[in-house]
């Protein structure tokens, strides 16, 4: 379970029913009994589908780690039918209460509706797939355990969403659209387009992790968890070594209501990995990735903004330990912030962000057409036609820099439904 404005969500109903609740929808799990009333299976998630139109830059530089799409020799404009930053979710959890303890299992499967049944629909490149006779990719990212209780806290046990970066996706107002498109060759990651991934904050991840979440303090708790460790991508030399220790993770969250029209969100997390290279038969290096990041929100009424900041060294930007170092270990800064607010009238919410991610070059001596700066601004509509289906269209600029001055920009626009059950 995690913390989110105050209470305690198990994150396998997330995607439909704490997801709902920030689109102002309620949420609609479909929950079965056993005959003896001792377990209760649950079942909720969502489908989505978007046309997203995608304008390119047409004469490219090149921006290592940049997130403006590309085009080719052959044009620059690219059309998609496909998820947006959320797969399709289908999440099912079984809960009982013995004795003193609550316990429950979840399980959550992904699947996108874009071509990719070569392995992880996240690994591959999607567009050169999309073939005849091809068929989507069914995305596991969730299968844990939970037990405790009010008093004791709880223990969560299994992979789940990580904490650092958590409340800065669970807020962005892409979640159920698509934000910034990703690749020419169609969206990135391959079963999901990017929202603000990499334009604002790195990606939570899901983790193996085991965490303990203590109980509700006068609206704070806290949670504190190792996770199983995952290698550096684009950066460090020789082979990745077995890590020595696992990562940590933690969190503290607290609610504060104002009055009765205004509440007040806050929560700041870290995390801590060390990453481990052997060079020869006897020789090895590492290095430690660290990062912490701040979250603050205020509800008034149909009004809601936020901002968001991180900073991380050795941590990498998009993704977690991604352009962690260079070549030869040298570790990189990288920090960046997202702001956003939200307006509803009636069952139509407006909104606008506005998020730039940073990366530091480790040395004099490192790339230059090593990525600076991705920036990126969404104005979107979420139109909630009923109270589970949602009709939205989104506008987003994006424009990545390199520390040798390289640039380059895009345009997206996307057209859609989110429909959550």
């Amino acid at each position: 379970m995690v913390k989110l404005r105050g209470k305690l969500y198990p994150l396998a109903p997330w995607a439909a029913g704490v997801l709902m609740g920030l689109m102002g929808m309620p949420a609609g799990a479909v929950d079965l009994k056993t005959a003896d009333g001792a377990w209760t299976f649950s079942i909720d998630g969502n489908v989505n589908v978007h046309y997203i139109y995608s304008k390119c830059e047409n004469s490219p530089s090149v921006v290592d780690g940049g997130l403006a799409c590309t085009g080719t020799a052959s044009g620059s404009n690219v059309s998609n039918v496909g998820n947006g930053l959320l797969p399709a979710a289908f999440t099912f959890a079984v809960a009982t209460t013995q004795g003193d303890y609550d316990l429950s299992a979840h399980l959550g499967l992904f699947p996108g509706i874009a071509t990719n049944d070569g392995g992880s629909p996240n690994l591959q490149a999607n567009g050169a797939g999309n073939t005849a006779l091809g068929t989507t990719g069914l995305d596991v990212r969730q299968v844990y355990l939970t037990f405790g209780n009010k008093g004791m806290g709880t223990f969560l046990f299994g992979r789940n969403f990580g904490l650092f970066g958590f409340d800065a996706i669970i807020n962005d107002m892409t979640l159920p659209g698509v934000g910034a498109a990703g690749s020419a060759s169609g969206p990135a990651p391959a079963n999901t387009t990017l929202g603000s991934i990499g334009l604002g904050y790195i990606y939570v991840d899901t983790l193996a992790q085991m965490d303990y979440t203590t109980p509700d303090f006068s609206g704070a708790n806290f949670t504190i968890g190792i996770f199983d460790p995952i290698t550096a991508l684009a950066g460090g030399v020789g082979a990745p070594a077995g890590k020595k220790a696992p990562g940590f993770h933690g969190k503290v969250a607290w609610t504060m209501p104002i009055n009765s029209t205004t509440k007040f969100y806050g929560s700041a997390t870290f995390i801590t990995q060390k990453q481990n290279f052997d060079t020869g038969p006897t020789t090895s290096f590492s290095y430690d990735g660290t990062g912490f990041d701040v979250f603050a929100k205020i509800d008034v009424q149909d009004f809601e903004a936020f901002a968001y900041y991180y900073h991380g060294s050795g941590l990498g930007t998009t993704g977690l330990f991604v352009r962690s170092a260079d070549a030869l270990g040298n570790t990189r800064d990288s920090d960046g912030f997202l702001v956003q607010a939200t307006y509803k009238v009636g069952q139509v919410k407006f909104g606008v962000n506005y998020g730039e991610s940073k990366l530091d070059l480790a040395n004099a001596a490192d790339s230059p057409t090593l990525l600076s700066k991705n920036r990126k601004v969404t104005g979107g509509v979420y139109d909630s036609l009923t109270k589970n289906l949602t009709l939205l269209a989104e506008i987003t600029d994006v424009k990545a820099d390199a520390h040798n001055g390289n640039s380059n920009k895009s345009t997206n626009f996307n057209v859609g439904a989110f429909l959550s059950f």
